[in-house]
């Protein structure tokens, strides 16, 4: 997980600092969600063996599928035809055009990899009944792919090596402790894992395949987080990311001959990641830099490479391809949805080869976002991507929301949302908080709201409306509050715990009970189970205090009005933690809707079902928030009898 910027850094912020944005009234069409959704949402990428194919994943049939496109543009190329499940891409074969991607039921993570063979027939290459498979790399020779399963014990995943000409499985590691695989050696000598013991705390061990010896690299004392990120192309070094000694994390590496170990490479923000090209002509690191994505290119000689120049634009998602000629990269902003681009390094030119913005959307009518940051109750700076609609008359007050963002641990970044732009296109200001306890601030940030859920961390989104007062164009009666999962549970901590702060709530999935959540984790999050107990509090000797922080045990204060979204096979929040939410507000005489796709997880993955979900948060936001704020005064007493 991401660390954190230092209480006492943020505070030199201060209040209200970042990006405005200036006054730039002007009318705009208003589209329905319909027009939103028929942006085509896609990802991943993976060069064929000749590098004249680009695969990756669309939503354009209305469920993600697997396509390809030349190198070169042109028409996109459907290869899988779901229309039940998702196919997620993983990658084309090295040395031929079957591809391996991995799909799962109705959204309940039991995630299969398969094989796309060259006649279009589909082998499921991990058919381990009611067990979770996940792809890890191929081979360094082309000749095997690396997987973990937890077929043999469902708390924990394995390590496997599957030879690729005939589909058999090999165990290579007998994971009995709860390791998360880094990376395995390009001459298969070495595995490097990280044990996870909180989200602070974590240690990082070298596996000899050969002589079965597990050493630990990084004995330490006290909250220090260590996680391998790859081994070098010689497989003589171990690059590793640590926030020894630094509020953000920074990479090291360790030199397996001789145990030294040397810094590398550091920012003023966290690096989140490093890669090599196939053969190590070029490194590529990845710096989360104030909600931003921002990638750092060198040469084997340490030589920067410059990156095309796109003004606006976020550059992500950076693959190059095996033979090192082409990079395939991602591109997209607030108000302009991803799209894939391929670099050439001879001629150091670029194209974008997708067009994924429905052309019936004007992009002008879209609005960007600005990072800026607040002052919460006690002095800390809180930052945050602040939507402004278009249409607001000088003098005119608008509605807005309060858009917090999944986790625990998780981060609003600047990136292109369709249900955002929607509802700031049809009038809502929107500002995403990243509360204490957000990643990519600085560790003592990230650390800043342990155990202290539905109290600081709410008390930030609370001190989010004074930010909003404070633009001159929001209606302070009209603020709302929106999120998902770990979001959706600040929803409902904010209508119970602070029942006459927000107008109306859009609870996505969001946790309502966090003894039940805690206790019915899915198996495979059994290495992260101790993470999450120091994060939130143990279900087992803290069940009282979770009692405290679960709005399901106080929801007779809530007297706001309410929407709840919820997919059925959702592993992490199960279903009846939304079932018993909405009947419990029910009983409190207050407005309470409730959305549930019975073909859905943890998020929603169709297109059919967003519109629908999406559509229903407009108009119940329409009704409850910018034509009436609050609630009646009859509805109220009910609800506090």
């Amino acid at each position: 997980m991401n660390h954190r910027v230092s209480i006492a850094a943020l505070v030199l912020f201060g209040l209200f600092a970042g990006c405005q944005p200036k006054s730039d009234y002007r009318e705009v069409k208003q589209y329905p969600i319909e027009q939103f959704m028929k942006t085509v949402a896609i990802g991943g990428s993976s060069f064929s063996h000749d590098e004249r194919l680009i695969l990756f994943s669309s939503n354009k049939t209305g469920i993600y599928n697997a396509f390809t496109v030349p190198v070169g543009g042109g028409e996109p190329t459907q290869l899988t035809n779901s229309t039940t499940n998702s196919v997620f891409a993983i990658s084309f074969f090295p040395e031929d055009n079957r591809i391996l991607y991995q799909s799962d039921i109705g959204g309940d993570e039991i995630l299969h990899l398969y094989v796309r063979n060259e006649d279009g027939s589909i082998k499921d290459i991990t058919p381990y009944s009611n067990a979770r498979s996940e792809f890890y790399g191929w081979s360094h020779d082309n000749k095997s792919i690396f997987f973990g399963s937890n077929k043999r014990n469902p708390r924990f995943m394995d390590l496997y090596e599957m030879d690729v000409a005939t589909f058999k499985p090999t165990l290579m590691y007998q994971n009995d402790l709860g390791y998360d695989l880094g990376d395995i050696s390009n001459d298969r000598r070495y595995v490097a894992f990280s044990k996870t013991y909180t989200n602070d705390n974590s240690d990082m061990y070298l596996f000899d395949v050969q002589t079965k010896e597990l050493k630990q690299l990084s004995k330490h004392e006290g909250d220090i987080v260590f996680s391998p990120l790859t081994f070098s192309v010689d497989s003589k070094w171990l690059y590793f990311l640590t926030n020894d000694a630094s509020e953000f994390s920074y990479i090291k590496r360790y030199e397996l001959s001789t145990g030294t170990t040397e810094k590398v490479e550091s920012a003023k923000w966290d690096i989140t990641s490093m890669s090599f090209s196939h053969n190590g002509k070029y490194r590529a690191v990845i710096v989360n830099n104030d909600a931003r994505t921002q990638i750092q290119l060198k040469d084997s000689a340490g030589n920067s490479v410059d990156l095309p120049s796109l003004p606006d634009l976020d550059i992500t998602s950076v693959k190059i391809s095996r033979g090192e000629k082409l990079m395939a990269f991602y591109a997209n902003s607030s108000s302009s949805s991803n799209n894939l681009y391929i670099f050439d390094f001879a001629t150091r030119s670029y194209k974008q080869i997708t067009n994924t913005m429905n052309p019936d959307i004007n992009p002008e009518d879209l609005v960007v976002g600005h990072v800026a940051r607040y002052q919460s109750f006690d002095g800390i700076a809180i930052p945050a991507i602040q939507y402004k609609p278009h249409q607001i008359k000088p003098g005119e007050k608008a509605p807005a929301l309060v858009w917090v963002h999944g986790g625990p641990g998780g981060q609003s970044r600047i990136g292109y949302s369709p249900l955002i732009q929607y509802l700031v296109n049809h009038g809502y200001v929107i500002v995403a908080v990243n509360n204490r306890g957000s990643s990519g601030y600085g560790k003592t940030f990230y650390q800043a709201d342990d155990q202290k859920h539905g109290g600081v961390d709410l008390m930030d989104c609370v001190g989010a409306k004074k930010f909003l007062a404070a633009t001159g164009y929001v209606d302070t009666t009209k603020i709302g509050i929106i999120g998902g999962s770990y979001g959706g549970y600040m929803v409902l901590a904010a209508l119970a715990f602070k029942p006459t702060e927000f107008a109306a709530g859009v609870d996505l999935f969001g946790v309502a009970n966090w003894v039940r959540t805690l206790k019915s984790i899915p198996p495979w999050w059994e290495a992260y189970r101790n993470a999450l107990y120091k994060e939130m509090g143990n279900p087992d000797t803290q069940e009282e205090m979770l009692k405290s922080i679960s709005p399901l045990f106080h929801v007779n204060n809530i007297m706001r009005p309410l929407i709840v979204l919820q997919g059925a096979n959702d592993p992490r929040v199960l279903k009846i933690e939304s079932d018993e939410m909405v009947e419990a507000v029910k009983k409190n005489g207050v407005p309470v809707e409730y959305v549930v796709f019975p073909d859905e997880g943890h998020g929603f993955a169709k297109i059919g079902n967003e519109v629908q979900g999406y559509a229903a948060i407009l108009q119940f936001l329409d009704k409850h928030l910018k034509s009436n704020a609050g609630i009646t005064t009859e509805t109220a007493q009910k609800a506090k009898q």
